[in-house]
């Protein structure tokens, strides 16, 4: 694996997951309370033994740097390293990365430093816990050129992925983006099984002499140019991995995915014994809950819990949550820091509430993002037919209703 470059795709605008990414890169964009998206293609990557990882940078950029540079010093006497290889002018080219292909292609004399046999490409905002190990062994087993991993998926699924036909023996014969519905049944590669169509999961597996020679050719993304254009020349293989697989491409799967996580038969575990999702190392005090009702959450360090009923929700790091609050199936992603007390005077002092969850608020069906302030009875609440729309401190998205970083939601405010 030592002859494996693992490179992280680190997104574009991401504008389906706005306002999470207005301030942020989208693999930056927190995960479960206390992580965030980037670690855990990295974190596959370490346990697989790839100490050669690099992650394409671009929009909003700043606090994934900070994260992965926070988070993943290698030592002096390691051989590997995480670093960024962020979009730049150059003489040879002066744009914005186009797609994967295009980013990777901007790139190619930083990959060719790397002196690495194959090249692993990866998405920065999916959630898996793919063993690396066992993608690669096929590909170098089969005698691949190109390995893509692909996953199971229904006929429902089907239309809103690229769909692949896979012969007997693992090849890729066939490759559609978003197909139409009447011409799934030509796809079919698992035709006995509820879930018949393989789909692509962004994922690929390229020796690095073949990578440089398919990325001669024009096509600026993977799924949509480079891929479809090397089958006739190329053996392109399919790895199938069916464990979980989430791309959170959206407020509303960011939403769902979260939420799954605060369920007892979550269906991705975070408390696998030896492989472990790596994040930054906080210094937090445990969390403290006095008289407060919780079902079904999951709480990140740091927090201050009063006599709340907590219920189907993730509580994000050093969450401040008053007394007489309900939260029920909503995401709250914490604060980056405490308040002091002379923070707090001040904030009075300007009829601001403090950063948190005032006293007698009910959320329901909400994102908060990192440190909102949420005023005394506030009351947020999900509307199903709520069309899409942007106020100063609230956005609906997807039904929902996500209050950016740092926003301020006076007392007694009913959105």
């Amino acid at each position: 694996m030592r002859s494996v470059l693992g490179l992280i795709m680190g997104g574009g605008r991401g504008s389906r997951l706005y306002p999470l990414t207005k301030l942020r890169a989208k693999p930056a964009v927190p995960l479960a309370g206390k992580y965030r998206l980037i670690d855990i293609p990295i974190s596959n990557c370490l346990h697989a033994d790839i100490d050669k990882i690099a992650i394409l940078t671009q929009f909003n950029s700043v606090s994934l740097h900070r994260h992965i540079q926070r988070t993943y010093s290698r030592d002096m006497f390691t051989e590997g390293w995480v670093q960024i290889l962020a979009a730049e002018q150059t003489p040879s080219s002066t744009g914005w990365y186009q797609g994967t292909a295009d980013a990777v292609r901007q790139q190619l004399l930083e990959i060719e430093a790397a002196r690495t046999e194959y090249v692993l490409i990866l998405a920065g905002d999916h959630l898996y816990n793919m063993d690396y190990r066992a993608f690669v062994k096929y590909h170098v087993d089969s005698g691949a050129d190109i390995t893509m991993a692909v996953q199971p998926v229904s006929a429902e699924m089907a239309p809103a992925l690229g769909i692949l036909k896979r012969s007997s023996d693992g090849e890729i014969v066939n490759f559609t983006e978003k197909p139409q519905p009447t011409a799934l049944p030509d796809l079919e590669s698992l035709p006995d099984s509820d879930r018949p169509y393989l789909a692509s999961m962004g994922i690929y597996v390229f020796r690095t002499d073949l990578l440089f020679e398919v990325l001669k050719s024009s096509g600026d993304d993977f799924g949509n140019d480079i891929i479809p254009k090397a089958l006739p020349d190329y053996r392109v293989m399919g790895h199938v991995y069916d464990g979980y697989w989430a791309d959170i491409g959206t407020i509303r799967r960011f939403y769902e995915v979260n939420l799954q996580m605060a369920l007892p038969n979550r269906p991705f575990d975070f408390y696998v014994p030896g492989r472990p999702i790596y994040s930054r190392a906080r210094f937090l005090p445990a969390t403290e809950v006095y008289g407060a009702r919780i079902e079904d959450a999951l709480m990140a360090d740091g927090c201050r819990v009063a006599d709340a009923e907590i219920s189907h929700a993730v509580i994000g790091l050093r969450s401040q949550i008053a007394s007489r609050t309900r939260i029920r199936d909503s995401v709250l992603m914490g604060a980056d820091y405490y308040e002091t007390e002379a923070d707090r005077d001040e904030n009075r002092r300007r009829g601001r509430p403090d950063i948190g969850i005032g006293q007698g608020a009910v959320i329901e069906g909400a994102i908060i993002d990192k440190n909102a302030r949420i005023g005394r009875d506030v009351r947020i609440r999900h509307l199903t037919d709520r069309p899409d729309s942007e106020t100063d401190n609230w956005v609906a998205r997807d039904g929902l209703v996500v209050i950016p970083k740092d926003s301020v939601i006076g007392d007694d405010t009913v959105i």
